[in-house]
């Protein structure tokens, strides 16, 4: 992937990953497009950073979704890179009151949305490189947060499917695999100790340098090359 002159869509690039994302690709040389639903947050990522472009949207909304490729189309065809970071992490136990309703919402954002955008932006003739969020929890579950852990399996199998599906298209296909970050995922002090975004940020752009199309860092790097049984331990030790 070439990191500057691109366009860019990032989803959920107003926090966290994404915003860390959004500001690093800025600084490369890149015109950067972010959605997300609050309108709030975008706003304070306008106003830090003039030339990103906002929109707002749920991805969550099968119609808001089509409105968003709508737009694009019309406003950014020349659009090239789709950065599916949008997620949701739901701590919750399947014997809750709500676990079904919660966990269709966190299927909705982490699955159906990026699954569903890839399908619309591939009609896009300038697009050239996919990237998608998974998570170094698809290796080895954490069982607080059953949904999101499937999801982000999930999403690491269908990431490795279309990496080859796609390259007749000569599109590009990379994953980006984090650790636990200091962010608000899951909620607002749970993720307080872990290593800062921007740590992440910069080791994954040296990978990007290089051609990687698996980026990793910290403990999703242990967990990409563990063995069966390193995983098993590790598993026995997450979830005591």
């Amino acid at each position: 992937m070439l990191l500057n002159n691109n366009k860019i869509l990032i989803t959920g690039g107003g926090s966290g990953i994404g915003l860390g994302l959004t500001e690093r690709f800025l600084n490369e040389g890149n015109t950067l497009i972010i959605c997300g639903r609050r309108a709030d947050v975008l706003a304070e990522v306008k106003a830090k950073f003039p030339a990103v472009i906002t929109y707002t949207c749920d991805l969550a909304l099968e119609a808001d979704r089509i409105a968003l490729h709508e737009w694009i189309q019309t406003e950014h065809s020349d659009l090239n890179v789709l950065i599916n970071n949008a997620g949701i992490q739901n701590w919750m136990d399947v014997e809750d009151d709500n676990f079904y309703e919660k966990a269709k919402h966190e299927i909705a954002i982490n699955i159906e949305a990026p699954i569903h955008l890839i399908t619309l932006f591939l009609k896009l003739p300038a697009l050239n490189t996919i990237m998608n969020v998974s998570s170094g929890l698809s290796y080895v579950p954490l069982v607080k947060v059953p949904i999101y852990s499937s999801t982000k399996s999930f999403m690491r199998a269908f990431t490795a499917s279309i990496q080859k599906t796609l390259t007749a298209r000569h599109i590009e296909v990379i994953e980006i695999i984090p650790p636990a970050l200091n962010t608000d995922l899951g909620g607002k002090g749970l993720h307080d100790s872990y290593p800062p975004v921007s740590a992440f940020i910069e080791s994954i752009f040296e990978q990007l340098k290089v051609g990687s199309n698996k980026l990793t860092f910290g403990l999703s790097a242990m967990m990409a090359k563990a063995s069966a049984d390193d995983l098993q331990n590790a598993f026995n030790r997450m979830n005591p």
